[in-house]
């Protein structure tokens, strides 16, 4: 008769400790990337992970493709794991699929949203407005992210949210990018409009009127592609020739 197979360490369930580490190795590791800490690119190191939450191989490899999968790493064979690229292409296709995943979340969101779901939503936007406030750049990133992610939720659509989940990454990385600390008048009053935009979108929610909603994400989108084709073209730094 075959004696059992001792378990190894893939088969062994994980504690609940070694679960709350992975689950806070999840978290942060998605913060690093959204927040560009660690940029497009960037080699992700599995055994410094693995050493820095106290966590053995196996879960963090595990986590690392469950995050590839979701578009924030890379994965191939016979190289290390990288954070998901940023190129011009990367650019062309997000500005091409952004719109019209945030005006389908939106719109469904409008027909199907709760009162619970709503109210959660004008709790992110009022972090939001208070990030801007302090000029907290990566909370206002994040905060951004979480208004558009918890739309996707109030959607209540599970094919929607997979490319959503995705668009986020990229939104919130050149959030990070090109919203830092405005430089000019202009771009802290398009903070405010955007701000007053998520006002918009919430109020056209809860009075579930899905074609106001559609509209007003598209100006939403339309002040981001704008804001970032000024910092991808800058004007040209005006130098007189000499005589």
């Amino acid at each position: 008769m075959a004696r059992p197979k001792a378990a190894t360490e893939n088969d062994a369930p994980l504690t609940d400790a070694a679960v709350d580490r992975k689950a806070l190795l999840s978290e942060t590791l998605r913060r690093r990337i959204v927040s560009m800490e660690l940029a497009p690119g960037a080699v992700v190191d599995e055994l410094a992970l693995s050493e820095e939450f106290g966590l053995s191989r196996p879960p963090v490899r595990e986590l690392m493709r469950q995050m590839a999968a979701e578009g924030y790493i890379e994965l191939e064979a016979n190289r290390a794991a990288r954070v998901s690229s940023m190129s011009h292409q990367s650019l062309r296709n997000f500005f091409q699929a952004a719109p019209l995943i945030y005006i389908a979340t939106t719109q469904l969101a409008a027909a199907n949203a709760t009162r619970g779901e709503i109210d959660e939503l004008k709790q992110i936007q009022q972090q939001f407005r208070d990030a801007i406030e302090k000029n907290d750049v990566e909370n206002r990133v994040l905060f951004n992210d979480a208004f558009h992610l918890q739309i996707g939720k109030m959607a209540h659509n599970p094919y929607l949210m997979p490319s959503l989940r995705r668009i986020l990454i990229d939104h919130a990385r050149l959030g990070k990018i090109f919203y830092r600390h405005p430089t000019t008048n202009d771009m802290e009053e398009d903070l405010d409009k955007a701000a007053h935009q998520h006002d918009e979108i919430i109020d056209a929610i809860e009075r579930h009127d899905a074609s106001a909603a559609g509209d007003i994400v598209r100006a939403h989108m339309d002040l981001s592609r704008r804001r970032i084709t000024e910092y991808v073209a800058p004007v040209g730094v005006d130098v007189p020739l000499a005589y």
